[in-house]
């Protein structure tokens, strides 16, 4: 974990670069820090997803409007301040590439953070991790 999950309204992907949205909130995740300088999350355990929804309705249907939900599921542990920086991060580089989006449609964009307090269960296999634990 962390993990980021992009749902949208299909009608927004002629408009904006999605896998580059990918890339940009992986990239801002694992830019983030704690008090002490450490990197908040692993490189290895940063997923960013995104899926277009097959059916949607947004807003009153009085036009082609569109729809971003940017959802990051994370363990607990950070402190306040460390959780809001990161939000505000992640608003800002969404706001950074919905810009030229935005200037031509109405498109509503919420981003939220999800923490996992106490986790009943939490398998996980494979091999990606070793490839950034040096």
């Amino acid at each position: 974990m962390p993990h980021m999950v992009i749902l949208y309204t299909p009608n927004i992907e002629a408009d904006t670069d999605m896998s580059a949205l990918c890339r940009t909130m992986a990239d801002t995740m694992l830019a983030q820090h704690d008090e002490h300088g450490a990197q908040v999350y692993p490189t290895g355990g940063t997923r960013v997803l995104a899926y277009p929804a097959a059916h949607h309705a947004v807003a009153d249907g009085s036009g082609d409007h569109g729809f971003v939900y940017l959802n990051v599921r994370m363990a607990a542990g950070r402190s306040d301040a460390v959780k809001k920086r990161i939000g505000d991060a992640l608003v800002a580089s969404a706001k950074r590439h919905f810009e030229p989006l935005l200037a031509r449609r109405h498109v509503g964009i919420t981003l939220q953070i999800d923490e996992a307090p106490g986790q009943v269960y939490d398998g996980k296999c494979g091999n990606l991790h070793p490839l950034f634990n040096a």
